[in-house]
């Protein structure tokens, strides 16, 4: 996969790049990430990028044509540009899933009060991370290239995916490591007794209360098989 980031400040993820799974990638050669300073098509000496806006109102807007030079330099048949903003779709595993199917995405970090509208012209899809507001989009951005990056073939084993919470649209159940007890603090005994049928039903029971307890608003998405009803039924007759 090749990711460009349009940003004015590509400072920001030095040590983004340079750390853990996403480093790892860029190694493996399985991801390629450009940084493209917006300040570097800037149609005027001062290199500014912002300008009021029409209209009036507080603070200042991203200019268009830098936006509108970079992105028609970098735009290829196979690209998908992204705008990272409070107004895009909110970003959940399914979205990562098919971003993660692209060859080649073109992120747009957004400042000040927001970019012009006619860039979103050019934008294939609009995404928030959350509802709440950044000084900028770079930690957005950062945010979708690590869960895509994880999702690239080959960067992490497929079953570290597909046990990943969210996945299957419910919670991870709980785990446990080394010690056995520290503390008067144990371990679940089914953990313990090797019996593999009767561990995997207990982490599909834990799973669903979790995501019962904590994540609520997930099962009304999902479609529930007949025996997760019967083990949601009997987690809230308890």
């Amino acid at each position: 996969m090749i990711v460009d980031i349009i940003t004015i400040f590509p400072e920001m993820f030095n040590d983004f790049l340079s750390t853990s799974i996403v480093k790892r990638a860029i190694e493996d050669g399985r991801l390629t990430v450009n940084l493209h300073d917006l300040r570097e098509y800037s149609h005027n000496k001062h290199r500014n990028i912002d300008d009021t806006p029409y209209g009036g109102g507080t603070g200042m807007l991203m200019a268009f044509p830098p936006f509108y030079d970079v992105i028609t330099k970098l735009k290829k048949e196979n690209s998908k540009v992204i705008y990272l903003s409070p107004q895009g779709k909110l970003l959940d595993q399914p979205k990562v899933f098919e971003i993660a199917k692209y060859e080649h995405l073109i992120l747009i970090c957004g400042h000040y009060e927001g970019i012009d509208e006619r860039v979103l012209n050019f934008v294939d899809l609009e995404i928030s991370i959350g509802d709440y507001i950044l000084t900028g989009g770079e930690l957005a951005v950062m945010v979708l290239v690590d869960a895509v990056t994880r999702l690239i073939p080959g960067v992490i084993t497929e079953e570290s995916v597909m046990e990943d919470s969210l996945t299957d649209g419910l919670l991870k159940y709980p785990q446990y490591t080394k010690p056995r007890t520290y503390k008067g603090f144990g371990v679940p005994e089914v953990l313990l007794s090797g019996h593999h049928e009767e561990i995997n039903k207990w982490r599909k029971r834990e799973s669903l209360k979790a995501t019962l307890t904590k994540r609520p608003d997930l099962l009304e998405k999902k479609s529930l098989t007949d025996a997760e009803l019967e083990i949601i039924k009997s987690i809230k007759d308890k």
